[in-house]
């Protein structure tokens, strides 16, 4: 089976090199000719346009920063479209607008092209060792077909049955994600001013009933000064976005999603849509004068990651 991959950066780079160790024939491009090198240094195979990737593949795996991205790639000049052969498959892996992610998948199965979604969850430290949470939607004859892809790329894979459920439930946990790395800042904040010790604080929290994966994981890069998780601004706030107006379409009120989105607003306008989405943290310590650091973090999450006990971690099972 040759597999396409289309999209090399913090995510993608990790799912294509998983395919190629797990013995896939794999053909990869991206924006950016260098993100291929180390991958055909493993074995893959260049090509120069993702219309020519289609070509050459079974399926094509796709994981882009945002929809426009998304579109170009699919429906854009030497697109995907221009390239696959009926009964072909197209593997969207990032985190899509489920409303965009239809409409393609309507284009493609003019041609004869099924469409499968597969959002990933859990960052790229899990994506890096095939530990990553794969959540699928679209036809399960499809995604039976490819489930060995899905297993050389991740821990757990969840099948959540028509198009479009997936992108639903990935935006959820994004969401969830997002409110938890502030309010976590909130609560350090409250300790910080209180005079308590922020490596103490962080210790009873994750012995606690507030305790998270968030908190656990991610909180290090505030507590270090990194704020480094390899997730932008950008992404954040493209993806609070979707759970806003899915809030809107289904008729929920998000009142803490709605007030996260608008941190997230603030921090990109301040500090750039490249700076790490913990960066929302750094309002907060500019707002209070007082920056929320702790011994013995490394500004490095990978490298914290290590220090953990595998059944602590969240790649563990």
């Amino acid at each position: 089976m040759r597999i396409g991959c289309v999209g090399l950066g913090n995510i993608g780079r990790h799912l294509a090199a998983n395919l190629v160790a797990a013995g896939f024939d794999v053909v990869v491009h991206d924006l950016h000719r260098a993100a291929g090198e180390p991958l055909e240094e493993a074995g893959a195979t260049w090509a120069d346009s993702p219309a020519a990737v289609a070509s050459l593949c079974d399926a094509v795996v796709t994981c882009l920063p945002s929809v426009a991205a998304i579109t170009t790639v699919v429906a854009g000049e030497k697109g995907l479209l221009d390239g696959f052969r009926p009964g072909s498959t197209w593997i969207d892996m990032s985190t899509n607008d489920r409303h965009e992610l239809l409409r393609l998948a309507g284009l493609l199965a003019e041609r004869g092209v099924h469409t499968l979604e597969a959002p990933v969850t859990g960052g790229a430290h899990n994506a890096s060792s095939a530990t990553i949470t794969v959540l699928v939607g679209g036809d399960e004859e499809v995604y039976q077909r490819y489930s060995s892809v899905f297993a050389a790329v991740g821990g757990r894979v969840f099948y959540l049955g028509a198009l479009g459920q997936a992108a639903v439930i990935k935006v959820i946990t994004n969401m969830l994600a997002f409110v938890h790395i502030a309010a976590t800042a909130e609560a350090y904040m409250l300790a910080a001013r209180a005079g308590i010790d922020l490596r103490l604080a962080w210790e009873v929290i994750k012995a606690s009933s507030g305790n998270s994966f968030i908190h656990e994981t991610e909180s290090t890069t505030i507590l270090s000064g990194s704020y480094d998780i390899g997730f932008s601004l950008d992404l954040s706030c493209k993806d609070l976005g979707f759970a806003t107006q899915l809030g809107r379409e289904l008729d929920v009120p998000l009142d803490i999603a709605t007030t996260v989105e608008q941190l997230n607003i603030r921090a990109r306008a301040a500090y750039g849509g490249t700076a790490g989405s913990p960066m929302v943290a750094r309002l907060l310590e500019e707002a209070c004068g007082l920056d929320l650091r702790a011994p013995g973090f490394p500004a490095d999450l990978d490298e914290y990651l290590a220090t953990m006990p595998r059944a602590t971690r969240p790649d563990a099972g």
